[in-house]
């Protein structure tokens, strides 16, 4: 309310420059009729002398007289030369009062303009009721202003054709073949095994740029590189087992990284893991409830907070990177960390599934130790990435080439109502491929079905589904990102000039 009101004042000050600049452009105008008929007036002084000094010529010319004057004589003229001049003087030159005026001075604040300007309103009577903006443009102003908000700052509904629909249906049918048959469970798809070599490689780059100096000879190098990460970055919380807990929950090693919310790679896992190691302490989750454990003194590093929080984000970064591919001493694969947010769906603890009527919480439990983590989930990415990228780009050529836009006007932005569209439309024949699979393939088993479903696509299509449902319930309102984008735009331009 205090931010409208502080507006409301800005704009009747602007109102009254309005009507300052209205005067000044008045008294301008004034001031041009006075000048123009002083020139008007001098020109026929001047044409009057003209007219004198001819026929003065002329009377000199006919009467033969030759005078010569020495510089100190003076010339008598005879009366009977004379001539009578008809003139008419013009009328007087109207007189121009000084126009009122704001008065300020170096010293003035704010405040001071604020209130020698509501003098002057007053004295000039100008109506301060009511919006000062609306009173700032006419008529015609705002009958252009509301066609462009409508036109431009809108929120529009999408108008797709058939091809429109048919290209991004083709779109999400290319990802979601990907999906199937190149992503498929944990550890069995090849863009999983690529995302596995692409984690052990960033594992091995992370921990040479941590200090370490490469593998011996016949050590896997990804193994050290990961031993070498355990020692170096060390966290009070990295229970593996429900033994490190005093069995107060169950936790096996092939869970601990689920359970343990310090591991998770998001913003939660970052609040518990500073929390953790500031307090000594571990959080851990298990039936849909959070368990805290206290933990044996744990320092961090740092002269001060700030240097401690530092420390803190640098263990808890360091110590994901030594979990990411697995442990040191893992088999095979080995249990790397969630997707983010993933621990939270152990809050959901409701539902019996299965043959041994687990909660849903257990479920994703499970469905974790089977290899369901964030190489799974990069692997994951690679057929939702597609699908976005294929849907743009046949949409920018579909509007540079079919509908002859200017490229600059080819911008593949999510602002674009036909675009949102089809990237829903694209997205959704994706999971519908996806769920289709997953369904054929898991025989009923839940745990299968939801190793086999991609999670990411999942999610990128329904935060489509909830854009194009909040602008289907506000089509025709104010579209505030847009009108936030062109301000943004314009400070930057005001500023650069």
């Amino acid at each position: 309310m205090r931010d409208k009101k502080k507006l409301e004042d800005q704009g009747s000050m602007m109102l009254i420059q309005k009507h300052q600049l209205h005067e000044a452009h008045n008294q301008l105008g004034r001031i041009g009729g006075v000048l123009d008929k002083m020139l008007d007036e001098q020109q026929k002084n001047e044409e009057i002398l003209e007219t004198l000094i001819a026929q003065a010529e002329l009377v000199i010319a006919n009467s033969n007289i030759s005078i010569v004057l020495e510089d100190d004589e003076h010339l008598l003229v005879e009366e009977s030369l004379y001539i009578e001049i008809e003139h008419t003087p013009s009328e007087g030159i109207q007189q121009i009062s000084t126009i009122d005026y704001i008065e300020i001075s170096n010293s003035s604040d704010w405040s001071d303009y604020q209130e020698r300007a509501l003098e002057y309103a007053n004295r000039n009577g100008i109506d301060l009721e009511g919006d000062p903006f609306r009173n700032l443009m006419s008529i015609s102003q705002r009958i252009e202003l509301e066609k462009r908000i409508r036109e431009e700052f809108s929120i529009k509904g999408a108008k797709c054709d058939k091809y429109d629909y048919m290209v991004a249906g083709t779109c999400g049918l290319i990802g979601g073949l990907l999906d199937v048959f190149f992503v498929g469970t944990p550890g069995q798809g090849g863009l999983t095994g690529f995302a596995d070599e692409l984690t052990d490689k960033a594992v091995q780059q992370f921990a040479s740029y941590c200090g370490w100096k490469g593998h011996r000879e016949g050590q896997d190098p990804t193994a050290s590189a990961i031993g070498f990460l355990e020692r170096i970055y060390k966290v009070n919380y990295d229970h593996r087992h429900g033994g490190d807990v005093d069995r107060r929950f169950d936790m096996s090693t092939r869970n601990h990284h689920i359970k343990s919310l310090g591991h998770s790679p998001d913003i939660v896992g970052l609040f518990f893991s500073i929390l953790d190691q500031f307090n000594s302490t571990a959080h851990f989750i298990d039936d849909g409830r959070i368990i805290s454990v206290d933990t044996e003194t744990f320092e961090l590093k740092g002269s001060n907070f700030t240097s401690k929080l530092i420390a803190g984000f640098a263990n808890w970064l360091g110590h994901l990177f030594s979990d990411v591919a697995g442990s040191s001493g893992a088999l095979g694969r080995g249990s790397g960390i969630p997707i983010p947010f993933y621990s939270l769906l152990q809050f959901i603890n409701v539902g019996q599934f299965g043959q041994h009527r687990q909660s849903f919480a257990k479920i994703v439990v499970q469905v974790f130790e089977q290899g369901y983590d964030l190489r799974h989930g990069i692997a994951m990415a690679i057929p939702v990435l597609v699908t976005e990228l294929l849907t743009r780009i046949m949409w920018v050529v579909k509007r540079r080439f079919y509908h002859d836009y200017l490229w600059s006007e080819c911008i593949p932005t999510a602002n674009d109502p036909e675009l949102r569209r089809m990237l829903l439309i694209a997205h959704g024949s994706l999971c519908l491929v996806d769920t289709t699979d997953a369904t054929l393939r898991s025989g009923g088993n839940i745990i299968q079905f939801l190793l086999r479903t991609n999670m990411i696509a999942w999610i990128r299509f329904g935060t489509l589904a909830l854009k194009e449902l909040q602008v289907w319930y506000k089509e025709g309102g104010l579209n505030i990102d847009a009108i936030d984008d062109y301000l943004d735009a314009e400070c930057e331009r005001l500023l650069k000039v």
